[in-house]
């Protein structure tokens, strides 16, 4: 079966919320170096009170990527343009799960006459947004963006 990207909701937390988080501390060692504080910083945030604030915003669209009935990948943007989580969980990494994310959140705001989306870009995902288009605003910058 497929990848299916769907809107989030708040029975999703837990699944969702562990893809994240393990996505975080697996598959981003590049950026956080196994440092406990610097892991804790980034995942401090990353919980199921959390969660449920996200799925409420009225001013972002929160999705869930699901292959056979399991959360694979999550991905927020805010409606203005800004990409704010594209996760995916490691054992789904390299099948088409963050694509598949990006190109629903794109199409999400383009539907919201978004001209252009941004982003801060982790070490470890910097090579596949920029094979998706985007580009920094300064060279150097790990704030990169894209029109839509």
């Amino acid at each position: 079966m497929g990848i299916q990207i769907r809107r989030a909701t708040a029975a999703d937390a837990a699944e969702a919320v562990d893809a994240l988080r393990r996505s975080i501390a697996e598959l981003c060692v590049a950026d956080h170096q196994n440092d406990p504080t610097e892991l804790e910083g980034w995942l401090g945030n990353k919980t199921v009170a959390t969660w449920r604030r996200w799925i409420a915003r009225d001013d972002a669209v929160m999705l869930v990527a699901e292959r056979d009935s399991k959360i694979v990948g999550v991905g927020m943007a805010t409606l203005g343009g800004e990409i704010l989580l594209n996760y995916v969980h490691p054992e789904a990494r390299f099948r088409g799960v963050s694509k598949a994310i990006l190109a629903a959140i794109e199409a999400k705001l383009r539907l919201q006459d978004v001209q252009r989306c941004q982003l801060e870009s982790t070490v470890t995902a910097r090579s596949f947004y920029e094979s998706c288009g985007f580009h920094p605003e300064v060279e150097g910058s790990r704030i990169l963006t894209k029109p839509l």
